[in-house]
């Protein structure tokens, strides 16, 4: 599911972000997210929302993002220059090993397993990821969802909103990325020396408005596939990796 959204500053980016039309005007790139679906042993929706946030931190922390020279760098500086644009795709058996075959990283959780791929021209996808579905991600719960544990960096979904587990993956990944541009160096490391641990959680309703209002970073979906533009979809939030305010739960 694509899921494009306008660019806050980064912490490290110069001091005022591209207005909206001159990202329209930029080549667009797309990043691409696979995630592991077979028949019989799908992941369960949480663990595949949480595991895709941490695919996308995975990929801005590699040295083959961060290092000047690195080769996926180029890329990575173009994709966050126009649009920012992430799309979900699943993949079983024999797809997944194809898939898994090109450069990227493979991430797992406690059951999902999610592949994110360096940026992509918009319209230059690899075949072996062009032909994967993006249907076909309405993924149940398999365990009880529990309170996240006091000081985990918590992403929280809009409960008023109801989204495909892959429009929501693309959500939690941009809300992970928002995290991850308002970290200092030291707090990224410290994140990713934990493996980006995180929770996904859906907001009580009467606690929403007030999450919103909080002054955590937001993402609001540009309306191109399953919801109307405009509305608040998800935001960041977490004891120890969100500046003031800081948030534990509800």
């Amino acid at each position: 599911m694509t899921s494009p959204f306008d660019i806050p500053t980064p912490a490290s980016a110069p001091d005022a972000a591209p207005a909206p039309e001159d990202r329209d005007a930029r080549p667009q790139y797309v990043l691409p997210l696979v995630v592991r679906v077979e028949r019989a042993t799908p992941p369960g929706r949480t663990d595949a929302l949480e595991t895709s946030a941490r695919a996308v931190l995975t990929l801005l922390a590699d040295p083959r993002v961060t290092e000047a020279d690195g080769e996926w760098a180029e890329r990575v500086v173009a994709w966050e220059d126009a649009r920012i644009r992430k799309v979900v795709r699943r993949a079983r058996g024999g797809e997944w090993r194809r898939a898994g075959e090109l450069p990227g990283i493979t991430v797992r959780g406690r059951e999902a397993e999610v592949r994110v791929f360096p940026p992509v021209p918009l319209d230059g996808w690899p075949k072996e990821l062009a032909k994967l579905q993006v249907s076909g991600t309405d993924l149940e719960e398999t365990a009880e969802i529990s309170a996240p544990e006091p000081g985990l960096p918590v992403l929280w979904l809009n409960p008023e909103l109801e989204m495909s587990a892959g429009k929501t993956m693309a959500q939690t990944g941009h809300a992970a990325q928002l995290a991850w541009w308002r970290l200092e160096e030291t707090q990224r490391k410290e994140w990713a020396e934990s493996g980006f641990a995180l929770a996904v959680r859906t907001a009580a309703p009467e606690a929403w408005e007030r999450l919103v209002a909080s002054g955590l970073p937001l993402v609001r979906d540009a309306g191109f596939t399953e919801i109307a533009p405009g509305p608040t979809v998800a935001l960041e939030g977490g004891e120890h990796y969100c500046p003031t305010p800081r948030l534990r739960r509800p």
